[in-house]
């Protein structure tokens, strides 16, 4: 679910070498599409197929620890997410119920991966019907933007209750770790992403993705922010602007795009924020991950965001997004004005609890 729930792909236990790793399987009504083989490294696939009789297979690459790979069928957003190891992967599959099997052979890791893809496909498909809604309402219509405000809410809290009852579930597995990072790092505020973080078992916290999380709560408690790295993108006008540009006052950047539902429904939250602190040397840059400039004009307009906003129209490819290795949104990073990043995914009242401490 790259775009509201999204496992949105994008994101070492052991010095222990894996050796290669076939993935391999049937794929039905799929023929002549391509299915593509990538890793959580790259936006480049590591490999591709033709899809002929419904047969496929790939080879994983040996890594050190366990890392999650990616097969993407064309036209589906939603992967199918492999956890590499030393055991085969075998899984029969259609192209309607595409990345949940009706059988597997695996190990455990994977079993579980499959798990929790098949808990979250309804909520995938629910994210598509928002996302759709969401492009269709009009500027002008108060009460859709409302009712859509009050849909995304519930939503939200599906998502988190699907996901957190899975992690308390399956504490020992790399799908639990995947879920907090990707499905409810954005959803959960900071001191409750710690208490599942802590669930976890202590092999998981010692992944890469366990490094990224503990990061991510240290930056959370400003205590591990780094300097943000400088970019420069167009605005809605086509002028550059760079994020040193507003140097000497706390920026958010925050990322968004026209057609993600969780993004709408928080912005009256963060056009709140701006109107209270805005004369606090506090502003926003906005970073929309959209394709199609009209709905991107279109929904700053109906949202009602008075600030700078910038995007270089590529979608997920956005080249902030990459830089800053955003994998689902909304997101956010506050930034102090000598530049240094001192919060990340402030939502709701978490970002004006913030403002509050540091703008007095």
């Amino acid at each position: 679910m790259k775009q509201l729930v999204t496992s949105a792909f994008a994101v070492l236990f052991s010095f222990t070498t894996f050796a290669q790793q076939q993935v391999s399987g049937t794929l039905t009504g799929a023929d002549g599409k391509k299915l593509y083989l990538y890793s959580d490294d790259s936006n480049t696939p590591k490999d591709s197929i033709l899809l002929k009789g419904g047969k496929f297979s790939f080879q994983i690459p040996a890594t050190e620890g366990p890392r999650i790979f990616a097969v993407i069928l064309q036209d589906v957003q939603n992967p199918l997410l492999v956890v590499s190891g030393k055991e085969t992967a075998q899984y029969t599959l259609t192209a309607q119920q595409f990345p949940v099997a009706s059988s597997f052979k695996g190990n455990e890791d994977n079993r579980t991966m499959q798990a929790y893809q098949r808990t979250f496909l309804a909520l995938v498909q629910q994210a598509q019907a928002l996302n759709a809604e969401a492009a269709k309402i009009q500027t002008d219509d108060e009460a859709g933007k409302n009712a859509f405000r009050a849909k995304a809410s519930i939503f939200n809290e599906d998502v988190i209750t699907a996901g957190t009852d899975f992690i308390k579930g399956h504490p020992k597995q790399l799908a639990s770790l995947w879920i907090l990072v990707n499905e409810l790092r954005g959803r959960l505020e900071p001191e409750d992403f710690e208490k599942y973080y802590d669930l976890l078992d202590k092999s998981l916290k010692k992944t890469k993705y366990g490094e990224a999380a503990a990061k991510y709560i240290r930056t959370a408690k400003g205590e591990d922010g780094g300097v943000a790295t400088d970019f420069t993108q167009d605005d809605v006008n086509g002028k550059p602007v760079s994020l040193s540009s507003f140097r000497g006052k706390y920026v958010l950047i925050d990322f968004w795009a026209s057609w993600c539902g969780p993004c709408r429904a928080e912005n009256p939250n963060v056009v709140k924020a701006f109107e209270r602190f805005k004369g606090k040397n506090f502003t926003i840059l906005g970073v929309s991950l959209d394709q199609s400039k009209d709905r991107w004009l279109g929904a700053i307009k109906q949202d009602n965001l008075q600030w700078t906003n910038v995007s270089d129209l590529k979608g997920w490819g956005n080249s902030v997004a990459q830089l800053y290795h955003i994998n689902a949104i909304p997101a956010n990073l506050l930034i102090d004005p000598e530049g240094n990043i001192i919060g990340r995914n402030l939502r709701g009242r978490a970002l004006e609890a913030k403002l509050e401490q540091i703008l007095k």
